[in-house]
């Protein structure tokens, strides 16, 4: 799927909760390599620091990201490009990122303690770790 078709109907709201979830380049697994997964979570916090996001949880898969946060300036698209451009960077600027990203709004009826424990599981589910707190490259905000 072409990014600009992703793109319809994706709107920014600042002050809004989201999921973003992006996969790398023909799914390879950059980020079984530690010094990867920490340049991601370095790309993350930079986001943060520029006063674009505020971030809720993380977890970096060995092939994806999922990320969530409070937009606090700006534009998803912006965020997500300021993310990739500096883990590509710091990661030596091969292609790292397939073109575009996933992105969920979460809605008033959602959880964000559930949503952010979601992520967290995520190596749980993927057979990565044996229970919470054990994956390394996991975070969540309050937990």
């Amino acid at each position: 799927m072409s990014s600009s078709r992703l793109q319809r109907g994706r709107v920014s709201a600042v002050g809004a909760l989201y999921i973003l979830t992006t996969v790398t380049h023909h799914r390879r697994p950059w980020f079984e390599v530690p010094e990867n997964a920490h340049a991601v979570i370095e790309a993350m916090r930079h986001v943060e620091r520029s006063g674009r996001s505020r971030t809720h949880a993380w977890v970096v898969m060995p092939d994806h990201v999922h990320w969530l946060i409070e937009l606090r300036s700006g534009t998803l698209a912006t965020c997500m490009n300021i993310f990739k451009s500096r883990s590509s960077r710091l990661m030596g600027g091969d292609r790292v990122w397939q073109r575009g990203y996933h992105d969920h709004a979460l809605r008033r009826e959602e959880s964000l303690l559930q949503a952010a424990r979601y992520i967290v599981a995520n190596p749980l589910r993927a057979g990565l770790a044996e229970q919470a707190g054990q994956y390394p490259y996991a975070w969540c905000r309050g937990l």
